[in-house]
């Protein structure tokens, strides 16, 4: 399932929202995994950075869960979206960056791109959603912004060193 298309169902809508609450869990785990194995070399900027990081994404994924639950369609099973996500957007892995920030960097990136592109598939569709489609643009676009403001984060945070 592609973000490239039209959104033309409520099923077809809940399995992209699903993929941002995968994506959301990934830019978690990825952050915790940081704390794990560089605990004794973060500084307090970056420790911030991260659990602020951690927390946003908890948000994100609480809301796109409101968001699924106003459609009331069947979930698809986890392993089935997360295999979606990892073929899609799961192609880098911590280790292959040199510096927490660079790896926060682009968690940062492909979660802003993801929802810019599922915007733009919705507002793109003609199809009529269950829940308005006002609010699910604007639930969206605020997720976007927050992470277009990480990536400005961890942008001056990299500038500064």
């Amino acid at each position: 399932m592609s973000v490239s298309q039209r959104v033309a169902s409520d099923d077809q809508l809940a399995r992209l929202l699903q993929i941002g609450i995968v994506l959301e869990e990934v830019v978690e785990a990825r952050t915790h995994r940081h704390y794990q194995q560089l605990d004794a070399e973060l500084d307090e900027e970056v420790e911030t950075l991260l659990a602020d990081a951690a927390e946003e994404s908890a948000d994100h994924r609480e809301r796109l869960e409101a968001l699924i639950e106003g459609l009331g369609v069947d979930s698809v099973p986890f392993d089935e979206i997360e295999s979606l996500v990892d073929a899609r957007y799961g192609r880098t892995r911590p280790e292959d960056f040199d510096d927490v920030l660079y790896d926060q960097l682009c968690n940062e990136e492909t979660a802003y791109k993801f929802y810019d592109d599922l915007i733009e598939a919705i507002e793109d569709s003609d199809a009529a959603f269950s829940i308005d489609r006002d609010e699910l643009i604007a639930t969206l676009t605020a997720i976007r912004d927050e992470e277009a403001e990480g990536v400005r984060e961890v942008t001056e945070v990299m500038e500064r060193r």
